[in-house]
């Protein structure tokens, strides 16, 4: 991989993981989540991770594999299903830990650490239960006349980030097309390495075509490594390239997860897309 050439596999990226870590999710609740590089991840024998994350089914697959120790989030759900069932039961069981944060205080611990900051103060959190059920955050009080208290919101720093985009080129810029950036650019920025993937690889120069210059979201100095995965955030939405798979994400919620795992998880990134394509109901597959 040259500076001007920053393609990987997805597995490639699940080899340069290791255990311990932790590792930021971009994407929100289940909405364009970089699932292709998370599935690589299940096939890895990575575990013990911290995981930040505007949660979403990203969480729940590793949950229930095992994967995860800590959880840092403000949320874990699948939107049209409020709350992540796989999630949900590893929770119960009591077999991760989790720092429950406010939207707010979540994105001020990325901005802090994407500024290097040790903390940034916050309002959010202020009289409600999240102090009381994360005793270990504190308040500052402000040096000027108003003297008004906030609360310290530590940085979220993170040793990698995953994030799934519409299009990007070679070398690491970012792009998406949809309505909205869900925080993928401070997550690239709070950790040591970034990889992104994308619906579709293109030259450089297509980039200033597809969007306004906002859309061009990240910047190849924050991208370890680009991973071309068409239907890479699958089940969840990628507007527009395309929407939830309302079916699949059914199928995922009402179905224990070692025979989910059986069904679709069990070999690489191409099997998993047959096996859904396989199964589509509206295609004639199997449906149960």
């Amino acid at each position: 991989m040259s500076p001007t050439d920053k393609t990987l596999s997805a597995d490639d990226v699940a080899g340069r993981l290791r255990s311990g870590m932790t590792l930021g999710i971009g994407g929100w609740g289940s909405r364009r989540k970089p699932m292709a590089l998370v599935r690589a991840l299940l096939r890895s024998d990575v575990t013990d991770l911290t995981v930040v994350s505007y949660g979403g089914p990203d969480v729940g697959l590793l949950a229930a594999a095992g994967k995860i120790r800590r959880l840092v989030a403000p949320f874990v759900t699948l939107d049209t299903i409020s709350l992540e069932p796989h999630f949900r039961a590893a929770r119960e069981q009591g077999r991760i830990e989790l720092m429950e944060i406010d939207e707010a205080m979540f994105m001020w611990g990325l901005r802090a650490a994407a500024n290097r900051l040790p903390f940034l103060p916050v309002r959010a959190g202020i009289g409600s239960d999240v102090m009381r059920v994360n005793p270990a955050l504190r308040t500052v009080t402000s040096p000027y006349e108003d003297e008004e208290t906030f609360v310290a919101m530590p940085a979220l720093r993170l040793d990698v980030a995953l994030v799934h985009l519409n299009r990007a080129d070679r070398r690491g810029n970012g792009q998406y097309l949809g309505p909205d950036p869900y925080f993928d650019d401070l997550f690239c920025s709070a950790a040591d390495a970034a990889y992104l993937s994308c619906e579709r690889i293109v030259d450089s120069a297509e980039l200033a075509k597809g969007g306004p210059p906002q859309s061009l979201l990240i910047k190849r100095h924050r991208v370890t490594g680009v991973v071309e995965a068409p239907n890479g955030a699958h089940f969840t939405s990628c507007a527009p390239d395309y929407g939830r798979d309302e079916a699949s994400q059914k199928l995922y919620a009402t179905t224990p997860f070692a025979e989910f795992r059986a069904r679709f998880l069990g070999g690489d990134e191409q099997a998993y897309q047959a096996a859904v394509e396989a199964w589509r109901p509206e295609r004639g597959g199997e449906a149960r």
